[in-house]
C-alpha cells in the first residue's frame, strides 16, 4: 500500500477521520513510546520524530493535529516534513532566490525601457531560475531519501491509532 502520494508536493499532508474522543486519541499518542521513535504533545499536536542517534540531514518529522468534530468523531491531519530548521532555511532559499530574479526583472525592464543593454539581467534571471530549479530538484532528492522513515512513522502512527 503507497501511503504517501508521489506528487509534485515536498511536504505532503493527509487527512483521516477517526471515531473516539480527541482526548483519549491524544493521550494514546502520550503514552506510546517506541525507540528509536519520540513522540511529543502541545495541546491538540503531536511531534513524532526520530531520536537524534538516528537522524541524518533528511530525516523527516510526522506532525499531527487532532480536532474534534463532534463528541464521538474527531479528525486527525497530518504534515510530513523535513526538521522545521531545516525546511525554514530551505524556504529561505527560495525567497531570496525569488526576490533576486524580481529585482533583476525591473532591472532589466528599465535597462530596455531606456535603451540600454539588458543582457547581463537576463543572464542572471535565467541562472535564478535554473538555481529555483536546482533547489527543487534537491528537495525532491531529499523527500525520497526519506521515504523510508516516513513509512516508519506512518506505520507507527497507524499502530498507535489502531491499539488506542
Amino acid at each position: 500500500m503507497k501511503i504517501i502520494p508521489n506528487d509534485i508536493v515536498l511536504r505532503p499532508r493527509f487527512q483521516l477521520e477517526l471515531s473516539g474522543d480527541k482526548e483519549l486519541i491524544l493521550g494514546a499518542f502520550e503514552q506510546a513510546q517506541k525507540p528509536p521513535i519520540v513522540v511529543k504533545r502541545m495541546e491538540d499536536h503531536v511531534f513524532i520524530k526520530f531520536d537524534k542517534k538516528e537522524t541524518n540531514f533528511w530525516t523527516p518529522q510526522l506532525q499531527l493535529e487532532i480536532n474534534d468534530i463532534d463528541d464521538r468523531n474527531c479528525k486527525l491531519y497530518g504534515l510530513f516534513g523535513p526538521n522545521p530548521t531545516l525546511w525554514t532555511f530551505f524556504m529561505f532559499l527560495h525567497f531570496g532566490v525569488a526576490t533576486l530574479f524580481i529585482v533583476l526583472a525591473i532591472w532589466a525592464y528599465v535597462s530596455a525601457s531606456l535603451d540600454k543593454p539588458y543582457f547581463f539581467q537576463t543572464v542572471l534571471m535565467v541562472l535564478l531560475v535554473l538555481t529555483w530549479i536546482g533547489l527543487y530538484i534537491f528537495g525532491r532528492l531529499g523527500k525520497r531519501k526519506g521515504r523510508p522513515q516516513m513509512e516508519v512513522l506512518h506505520t507507527f502512527m497507524m499502530e498507535v491509532l489502531v491499539d488506542e
